[in-house]
C-alpha cells in the first residue's frame, strides 16, 4: 500500500554529485509537473525551467527545482545532499510519485534511498 506522506526525501549517495542529477533531470522534473498536474501550458517554459535547472546541475551546482506556490514543490534544499517533494497536505500522491521518481533515479543509475516526512529543523 502506498504511504500517506507530507514530504518524500531522496537522499542521495555520498558518490552522487548534481551533475550527475542533469542527465535524468528533464524526466524527473517533467514527470514531477505532469504527475501534480503543474504542467505549464507553454512548452516554452517547461524547457526554460528544465534549462535553468540543467545548467545548474551540469556546473555541479544546487539547482532550483520547482519551488513555486503549488500543490506540490520539488526543492533542493541548502546544505543537505538530498532533494524532497513536499505537498501541502499528507497524501498517497507523495507516496505514490516519490516511489515513481525514485524508480527514474534507479534507472539512470543515480545511487539514493527515499523517505518520508524527513523534513528535520531548517529543511524547509
Amino acid at each position: 500500500s502506498t504511504m500517506k506522506a507530507t514530504s518524500g526525501h531522496f537522499m542521495l549517495d555520498e558518490t552522487v554529485e548534481y551533475r550527475d542529477l542533469a542527465e535524468v533531470f528533464p524526466e524527473l522534473l517533467t514527470t514531477f509537473l505532469e504527475e501534480t498536474s503543474q504542467l505549464p501550458d507553454d512548452d516554452d517554459v517547461l524547457q526554460m525551467f528544465i534549462a535553468l535547472n540543467q545548467k545548474a546541475l551540469e556546473k555541479n551546482e544546487k539547482p532550483e527545482g520547482y519551488n513555486r506556490r503549488g500543490r506540490m514543490r520539488l526543492v533542493f534544499p541548502i546544505g543537505s545532499h538530498q532533494f524532497y517533494i513536499k505537498s501541502v497536505s499528507a497524501s498517497t500522491e507523495v507516496g505514490r510519485l516519490g516511489e515513481k521518481l525514485s524508480k527514474i533515479l534507479d534507472n539512470a543509475g543515480v545511487k539514493h534511498s527515499l523517505e518520508w516526512n524527513a523534513l528535520g529543523a531548517g529543511a524547509d
